[in-house]
């Protein structure tokens, strides 16, 4: 018998907006993506996301590969990645594009690679940019998806995730996925530093799917090229995000930047202070989240907001707000539990700072020291609800 039975997400990301630069097309290209496969497999499917993107795109050329090094594949392992059976596939703007199913043995711990060609000119709007130790990307010139390493004097490093959504794994039934949604914060390190936590725990039945948006906020976004990269708000953003294959909790930590925007017109005309929301107005946008995570079944926890002293806009009635904010976090019955993460990272006698060597620098984004420590209160906190 099968014991490969249901699908389950097994990597994934958000589809938010690029930054609109002069240089915003790209022709001749390949993407290479490798990613950590969290379980045992038997068959993957790829689905590729152009919901921010105004033209269409084409993916000519697509495979999946078993990684042998940050740029290399196993090339007696690499196998097409079809659409309808034929090697390329094609997306309208806003759309998806799912592929076929693969098939493809995949061993739990092991890193994939996923290479996609782009013949013609493309728009490169629809992307995401992520950091951490398991995130990484390159782009090279040409057709090079099934070459055993790329290139090196016509490649570069990205950490822009253009296109590439979600990738499904054909897994064992009590396998499922943790959707991780949020802002910058979500968007660098701590998720990775989850899955590696999980993973030397030997938890082995999770896998974290980061859902996360730099510039993110619940209740507003920009409708201007200056600030469209810093993505779309709620409304627009959770009931695409909750399409994951397999899951059944959510971890949203997101409001800091709702709070942290807004100036005033004299100083940015597009940061009025009337952006700047009430407190049940920063509640009644979480109520909504979790409205439709419940729509979906999902279990709900809740992270507090970090500390924010020294931040280029920090004020205290930023403060207050932040605070009014993470009580209403921890305290809500609505909710399946909180993460404190303020309550981690903070400083002890100044709470409204970072703890020594858990400020990045710009008082705002954790260090490295800090994400790791973020990652291991969740995988701690998941151990314990597994108890």
């Amino acid at each position: 018998m099968n014991k490969y039975t249901k699908w389950v997400s097994m990597w994934g990301n958000a589809m938010s907006i690029a930054e609109h630069k002069a240089e915003t097309y790209s022709k001749n290209i390949t993407l290479r993506y490798p990613v950590y496969a969290p379980f045992d497999g038997s068959a993957l499917r790829f689905t590729f996301d152009n919901y921010c993107g105004t033209e269409a795109v084409t993916i000519r050329h697509a495979s999946i590969a078993v990684s042998t090094g940050d740029k290399s594949i196993d090339p007696t392992t690499a196998k097409a990645i079809t659409f309808d059976g034929q090697p390329s596939g094609h997306m309208e703007a806003g759309e998806m594009l799912v592929s076929d199913e693969i098939t493809f043995n995949v061993e739990a711990g092991s890193t994939l690679t996923v290479s996609f060609y782009l013949e013609d000119y493309t728009l490169m709007r629809s992307a995401t940019l992520i950091t951490g130790p398991l995130s990484r990307g390159f782009y090279s010139v040409g057709n090079v998806c099934n070459a055993d390493t790329l290139p090196l004097d016509t490649t570069r490093n990205t950490n822009w995730f253009y296109f590439l959504n979600t990738i499904d794994i054909l897994t064992e039934e009590q396998n499922h996925a943790l959707i991780c949604y949020g802002d910058s914060i979500t968007a660098q390190d701590w998720p990775d530093y989850l899955t590696l936590s999980l993973r030397d725990k030997g938890v082995t039945d999770t896998s974290v799917i980061r859902r996360a948006a730099s510039g993110t906020r619940i209740l507003r976004q920009y409708d201007c090229i200056t600030y469209e990269s810093y993505g779309l708000m709620g409304i627009n953003r959770i009931p695409h995000e909750l399409n994951v294959a397999g899951a059944d909790a959510i971890l949203i930590q997101q409001g800091i930047n709702d709070i942290i925007h807004p100036v005033g017109t004299q100083i940015n005309p597009f940061r009025p202070m009337s952006d700047l929301p009430t407190i049940d107005e920063l509640i009644s946008g979480m109520v909504y989240y979790i409205d439709q995570c419940r729509k979906k079944g999902l279990q709900i926890y809740l992270g507090t907001l970090l500390p924010i002293y020294g931040w280029r806009t920090y004020a205290p009635f930023r403060e207050e707000l932040k605070n009014e904010f993470n009580d209403w976090l921890r305290h809500t019955t609505l909710s399946d539990g909180c993460i404190d993460f303020d309550a981690v990272v903070r400083d002890c006698d100044h709470p409204e700072a970072f703890a020594a060597g858990y400020d990045s620098g710009d008082h705002l984004h954790p260090s490295a020291a800090a994400y790791q420590a973020m990652g291991e209160a969740v995988s701690q906190f998941l151990s314990d609800k597994l108890c």
